[in-house]
């Protein structure tokens, strides 16, 4: 067989035949299948462990959508985290590391609408987490931040500025602490580094204002939003620093008598040399202690960067390359040269501009006044910078605003040149005082005449404007006073300083002054009085413009009466600092004005809260003079009840240490308190209604109001539980200041005198007034005083009249259930103290004139007496007239069955009286 032959059987042609299928190859795959149905209910089912929102996906699917590359998935995964972290806000805590570096990462995100999302949810995610739960991740949302600052996309770095206000918002002491890196971004933000032509090498870069034409906003505006979000940032670094400082009024450093801590004494506890009263160096929480040593702060122990700006050379770093870039956008935005000096028009969005770069160089020159080295930062700020702002800042000063809104009135305030704002609500007036206070800051006394041209300027500007007599807000107002203060500093003669007391008091007098706009002014006043009467004890050279404010105060005080409570304690705190300084004018205006201060139905005492009543009770003490008109007027404050009994108290003390009775070595005042005043004062006190009161009372009949009984010719009203506890605390007030005069037997003579004249004859007596008569005759006895047969009938008409309250009280009425131990105790020590008060008392029970009714009265009162241990002794000497009540009272009752008080009578009367013990027990019952 040939080899073609071989060939032809090795590969042979299957021959196929019509009609019959294709046989299969030996390696065909099968592509055939089968399908079926399946059901996984299970994972349908919401994950029992962690929470899913609407489309039912949990956190860690949410989180897991952020690495898609679809911007559409990324969205919408961060709107699902805003719904389910509202519905769950507990996942909040469970998952805040990895929901912190997931939405922080998105901030760099290519797609607008994602980074868009994203801010909405850190903006409500800032809402729910607090600054100590976020602060272990703050550095990697900050370093996010700078990534999106420093980014090369125009739109990542205009949503960066709205992350940035979503954390200066709510982090502001988080994002200061990363200040060096976040101020390098904003100065990129807005320029760009250049090599120095002036400079040789090339170790220090220049940085110059950057134009991108690709961002959406002009040059200016961009530049606008940066330097807004800068001064925010500037102001969270200010406000974080541990020396806060007020805008405007600020407290100089070198004034020790900026503050001062008063030192509360109570009377009670220094009166008559019982405890030494012990003063200190400073009070308060810090006091001043004298070292030489010094303790290192702990930023001295850091490096540069983690210092920030409150290193000295960090700041001086900052300001070298701010400052020259904010003076090319105020050059930017400044008015044509061409423009008139005066009333320079500018447009709104420069207006901004340059208000923007004011507020970050007045906030830079705040901040270096933080530091050490005060004077010596001032010089290098004046040495380096004074030049390009006289020329640039101060070249068309001062500066408005040019409004281009279409008006249909007539509005008086917008012809105004120093209205507050415009319709775009922009503030050019707090532009103009914000470059004042700038440049007064580069000024000091031993610059004064190289810096004359533009002080002046400045000083005329402030003067017109305080003189204007245009509303002006708090914030204007702050700025205004902060320049006038400083320009006071400056030029601290009486010829520079007065015009511009005299401009201030200009708007002082202006009516419908707002609230903080008064405070801030009351402020100037009062702090430029301190500095005056520091300085004058040397140079007596009072400004007559502040002389005229003090000698207003007190009459604004009595106008203003409860229609703003802050502003009456501001005016009390700032004439008690003048009264005890003994300000002439202003002692004269409180003495004439202090009778409607202290009236008691419509004064300012009685009107405001308690802890101004106390500072206005405290003046009293600096009164010249205290006539009986004006101690009438703080009797009747005393025992209306409309301030404390501890507060009385202290008016009581006060003028006892104004009287001649206070024990004083040597002469303080002159005739300050008359004895004849001092005493009517003490008995109308005392005495507790005033003699229009007593003569209404006359005509009151009957229960509830009138305790009543057939045996005495006084009646008792009844009083109030408030005002009897009140009127019995002074009364131990006033009982105390009498037993300090030295003569006891006049000063016994004299309340006598006034109790016949005043008091006997009258029907109805208050209750509280009978047991503060009793309380008094108790304190002021002694074996030289003589009493009249007139107040001794008195005395025990009011004895048994209070006795027969005391009995007949029911054990419901709880109000005056509480009167029952001070009254019983001022009754029982009268009569222990004046036996014939007793006796007489006896004599008076004729019990033929009482109904029976109140013959078991008559008998527990007996009882009562005979078991005292104090009345022991005086009721035996008395038993001839007991035992005549008793056969008096058997007499009555002859005939009728025995009742048990008839049996405790005569048990009492055998125990106590008839068997004459010799030494009887000191029983105190109790009834």
């Amino acid at each position: 067989m040939t080899k073609k032959r071989k060939r032809q059987e090795d590969f042979q042609k299957v021959k196929l035949k019509v009609g019959k299928k294709k046989p299969k190859l030996e390696n065909a795959t099968d592509t055939t299948f089968k399908t079926k149905a399946i059901q996984i209910p299970e994972q349908l089912k919401e994950d029992g462990v962690l929470p899913t929102q609407n489309r039912k996906l949990n956190i860690k699917d949410l989180l897991s959508q952020m690495h898609h590359y679809s911007p559409g998935v990324k969205h919408n995964a961060l709107l699902g985290l805003k719904e389910l972290l509202s519905q769950y806000p507990f996942v909040i805590d469970a998952h805040l590391s990895s929901i912190i570096s997931e939405v922080a990462a998105v901030f760099t995100d290519k797609d607008s609408s994602v980074r868009g999302a994203a801010v909405h949810l850190l903006q409500f995610l800032a809402s729910k987490i607090r600054a100590e739960q976020i602060a272990p991740f703050f550095p990697l949302v900050s370093a996010h931040l700078s990534s999106a600052m420093t980014h090369i996309s125009e739109g990542i770095q205009e949503d960066s500025l709205k992350v940035l206000d979503v954390l200066l918002e709510a982090y502001p002491a988080l994002l200061t602490d990363r200040s060096i890196i976040l101020l390098k971004n904003f100065v990129e933000l807005i320029s760009h580094q250049q090599l120095s032509k002036r400079l040789k090498s090339r170790d220090k870069l220049s940085w110059m204002l950057s134009v991108n034409p690709n961002r959406r906003v002009t040059s200016q505006q961009w530049r606008l939003n940066v330097l807004t979000r800068l001064k925010k940032f500037l102001q969270a670094v200010v406000d974080g620093s541990s020396d806060t400082e007020d805008e405007g009024l600020q407290e100089q450093k070198d004034n020790s008598h900026s503050v001062r801590n008063p030192i509360c004494i109570s009377w009670k506890l220094h009166a008559n040399n019982q405890q030494p009263i012990q003063l200190f160096e400073s009070g308060g929480l810090r006091p001043k202690i004298n070292s030489s040593f010094r303790l290192r702060s702990l930023t001295s122990v850091m490096d540069s960067a983690e210092k920030g700006l409150s290193s000295a050379e960090n700041l001086k770093g900052f300001i070298e390359i701010i400052i020259p870039l904010l003076i090319e956008c105020w050059i930017e935005a400044s008015p044509a040269q061409s423009a008139p000096i005066l009333g320079n028009l500018l447009e709104s969005e420069s207006q901004q501009l340059m208000q923007q770069v004011l507020s970050i160089i007045h906030l830079l020159w705040k901040l270096t006044k933080r530091h050490d080295e005060t004077y010596k930062m001032e010089l290098w700020l004046r040495m380096n910078y004074l030049v390009d702002f006289k020329h640039h800042f101060m070249r068309h000063f001062p500066y408005s605003l040019q409004d281009t809104v279409k008006h249909k009135k007539k509005d008086p305030c917008k012809s105004n040149r120093n209205c507050m704002k415009s319709s775009n609500n922009i503030d050019h007036l707090l532009l103009n005082l914000t470059l004042c206070d700038i440049m007064v800051s580069l000024a000091s006394a031993s610059t004064l005449q190289t810096d004359s041209g533009w002080l002046d300027m400045i000083r005329k500007f402030v003067t017109d404007t305080l003189q204007d007599g245009s509303k002006l807000n708090s914030k204007q107002v702050n700025r205004l006073l902060g320049v006038t203060w400083r320009l006071m500093q400056i030029q601290q003669n009486k010829v520079a300083t007065e015009p511009l007391i005299k401009a201030v008091y200009t708007l002082y007098q202006q009516r419908n002054l707002l609230f903080p706009v008064r405070t801030l002014l009351l402020k100037f006043f009062s702090r430029v009085y301190q500095k005056e009467d520091l300085r004058t004890q040397r140079i007596r050279s009072r400004s007559k413009v502040l002389s005229r404010w003090l000698a207003g105060l007190p009459q604004q005080l009595a106008l203003l009466g409860l229609r703003n409570p802050e502003l009456s304690n501001q005016l009390i705190d700032i004439i008690h600092s003048a009264a005890s300084r003994s300000n002439k004018e202003l002692l004269q205006s409180l003495q004439a004005t202090a009778a409607r201060i202290y009236d008691p139905l419509e004064g300012t005492l009685v009107l405001l809260p308690a802890e101004a009543q106390r500072r206005l009770v405290q003046l009293v003490y600096f009164l010249p003079c205290l006539p009986a008109s004006l101690l009438a007027c703080l009797s009747r404050c005393c025992i209306m009840g409309r301030m404390s009994s501890e507060l009385a108290a202290t008016l009581i003390g006060i003028l006892h240490m104004r009287s001649s009775f206070a024990g004083w070595k040597c002469q303080v005042q002159d005739n300050s308190v008359n004895d004849v005043d001092y005493f009517s004062f003490l008995f109308s006190t005392l005495i507790g209604f005033s003699r229009e009161e007593l003569t209404s009372l006359q005509g009151i009949r009957g229960k509830p109001h009138i305790s009543q009984t057939q045996l005495s010719p006084i009646r008792l009203y009844l009083t109030d539980l408030d005002q009897f506890l009140h009127h019995w605390a002074v009364t131990e007030v006033i009982c105390h200041s009498l037993s300090t005069i030295p003569s006891q037997s006049q000063c016994f003579d004299i309340l006598q005198t006034g109790i016949c004249k005043y008091l006997v004859g009258l029907v109805v007596i208050p209750d509280s007034t009978a047991g503060s008569v009793l309380c008094a005759i108790n304190k002021l006895l002694d074996q030289a005083c003589i009493i009249s047969e007139n107040l001794h009938r008195f005395l025990a008409s009011c004895c048994y009249s209070l006795l027969y309250f005391l009995l007949t009280i029911d054990r419901e009425d709880a109000e005056h259930l509480q009167k029952r131990d001070m009254l019983w105790r001022s009754c029982i020590s009268a009569l222990a103290l004046l036996p014939r008060l007793l006796r007489l008392m006896l004599q008076s029970l004729q019990v033929s004139r009482i109904c029976r009714e109140e013959l078991p009265v008559v008998a527990q009162l007996l009882r009562l007496l005979m078991q005292h241990g104090q009345l022991r002794n005086h009721m035996i000497t008395n038993e001839f007239l007991v035992q005549q009540i008793i056969k008096d009272i058997m007499t009555l009752k002859s005939g009728e069955v025995q009742e048990q008080w008839v049996t405790d009578l005569h048990y009492c009367f055998n125990i106590y009286l008839a068997s004459h013990p010799q030494t009887p027990g000191p029983i105190n019952t109790v009834y």
